[in-house]
């Protein structure tokens, strides 16, 4: 069965609470595994939640500060202790190169999967795959930082009562969605567009460019808010939004499903943070991230 899912490993930002681990979230995609800036704990979050490292295809890390890549050690080493069979591929900054090769090597232990260094070092498509683009776009931080967003290729919706009206049945229907025409009748008569869907990931950033260019349209947005709407100069001097700025974001982009996380330690009440979403004026579905929650993707409409 193809799932399609988030599960949130930890929401902390800078670091760790009583009740929130170090960041961590995996992408459920059909039959891959995604998974985005590993903090610290995030091999014991993962046992948590049931997720194993046979369930990991993909790493991205959007920047290296420690909240956000802390926990590569650990994930690696149990790639390599479980000796998963697929190879599997590390995206990252490249200027944090140094940073990378010193998690991956951080201690001794013996080396049994292909792990695929593949560096980000501008915007664009990072990997095209029969199920999605992922593509990368630089965000505003003080160390470089890039946000992540996959993309499912569109596809035709059959429609029954348009393939009736045209005679068109059992093996035809297959036969003209291969062919793109049958006995003169176009696909487009017959079919309509499904749009595919997307998901975007979106840490540590003040406002940018980049922030609308990956959230635009998407069914699932998962965006940092580490600080209240209060604390906006505080959020700009050290490069990230407030839950109001990411709302808006996620509002004027047509985003379904908005999860706000990476939370600041110093607030203590976190509906807050969906109050202010909500008086930004989004009205889509919005999850504020808790530890092991996990948040579907929106079906299709």
């Amino acid at each position: 069965m193809s799932v399609r899912e988030l599960v949130v490993l930890g929401t902390a930002s800078q670091v760790p609470t009583r009740h929130r681990n170090h960041n961590g979230y995996l992408l459920r995609w059909d039959g891959e595994g995604i998974l985005f800036d590993p903090g610290e704990g995030t091999q014991r979050q993962m046992l948590r939640a049931g997720v194993a490292a046979h369930d990991l295809n993909r790493i991205c890390v959007t920047h290296f500060h420690g909240d956000h890549s802390l926990g590569l050690a650990g994930v690696i080493q149990r790639i390599n202790l479980d000796q998963v069979p697929h190879e599997i591929t590390a995206h990252y900054p490249r200027s944090g190169q140094r940073f990378f090769e010193r998690l991956r090597y951080a201690t001794a232990y013996r080396e049994t999967v292909a792990l695929t260094e593949a560096p980000v070092a501008a915007d664009g498509p990072l990997a095209v795959t029969p199920a999605y683009t992922l593509d990368a776009r630089r965000l505003s931080h003080p160390v470089e930082s890039y946000g992540y967003r996959l993309t499912e290729p569109d596809g035709r919706r059959m429609l029954p009562d348009r393939l009736a009206a045209h005679g068109i049945k059992g093996p035809d229907v297959g036969r003209v969605q291969r062919e793109g025409s049958l006995n003169g009748v176009p696909l487009d008569a017959v079919s309509e567009v499904r749009r595919g869907q997307r998901f975007a990931f979106v840490m540590d950033t003040r406002l940018c460019e980049g922030v609308h260019a990956l959230a635009e349209g998407c069914d699932l947005l998962v965006i940092e808010s580490t600080f209240l709407d209060e604390d906006e100069t505080l959020a700009t001097d050290h490069g990230h939004l407030t839950a109001g700025q990411a709302a808006r974001v996620a509002r004027d982009a047509g985003v379904r499903h908005l999860v706000l996380t990476h939370f600041s330690q110093r607030y203590s009440d976190p509906e807050e943070f969906e109050r202010q979403a909500r008086a930004a004026g989004y009205e889509g579905e919005l999850t504020v991230a808790r530890d092991l929650t996990r948040v579907p993707v929106p079906k299709r409409r």
